[in-house]
C-alpha cells in the first residue's frame, strides 16, 4: 500500500512538473520596446516625448516620430531611414552619424542641433528650420516631394 502511494506521488509530482505554466502576455508599448531594446522599426511614436533622451545608436527605420520631442536628444549614430518626423522638434539635438535617408523633416526643427557626418540623401525637408544648426560632412540630396 505504501508502495502504491509513493508510486501515485512519485508520477503526479512529475506531471505537475511538466505541465504548462500560464504566460502573461506583456502589453509592451512602442516606446516601452524602443527603450528596452534599442530598436523600434516601423513603430507608431506619434507625438511621444524623448526629450533630452539617449538614444544612442537606436533602430528606428520607418518609424512614425510625427510630432515627436526629441529636444535635445542624443541621436548619433541613430538610424532614422524612411522615419515620419514631421513636425518633429529636434532642437539642439546630436545627430552626428545619425542616418536621415529618405526621412520626412518637414517643418521639423532642427535649430541648433549638430548634424555633423549626417546622411540627409533622399530626405523631404519643406519648410525644415535649420536655423543655428552645425554641420560638415552631410550627405546632402534632398528630396521634395511628401
Amino acid at each position: 500500500m505504501k508502495a502504491i502511494f509513493l508510486t501515485a506521488a512519485a508520477l503526479l509530482s512529475t506531471v505537475a512538473l511538466t505541465a504548462p505554466i500560464p504566460v502573461k502576455a506583456e502589453n509592451t508599448t512602442p516606446l516601452r520596446r524602443l527603450l528596452e531594446t534599442r530598436e523600434c522599426f516601423g513603430c507608431d511614436l506619434t507625438g511621444v516625448n524623448l526629450k533630452g533622451a539617449h538614444l544612442i545608436g537606436v533602430d528606428l527605420r520607418k518609424a512614425n516620430l510625427q510630432g515627436a520631442n526629441l529636444e535635445g536628444a542624443n541621436l548619433e549614430g541613430a538610424d532614422l531611414t524612411g522615419a515620419n518626423l514631421k513636425s518633429a522638434n529636434l532642437t539642439d539635438t546630436f545627430a552626428s552619424g545619425t542616418t536621415f535617408e529618405n526621412a520626412n523633416l518637414t517643418n521639423a526643427n532642427l535649430s541648433d542641433a549638430n548634424l555633423h557626418n549626417a546622411q540627409v540623401d533622399g530626405a523631404v525637408m519643406i519648410g525644415t528650420n535649420l536655423n543655428g544648426a552645425d554641420g560638415f560632412d552631410i550627405n546632402l540630396g534632398i528630396g521634395g516631394e511628401e
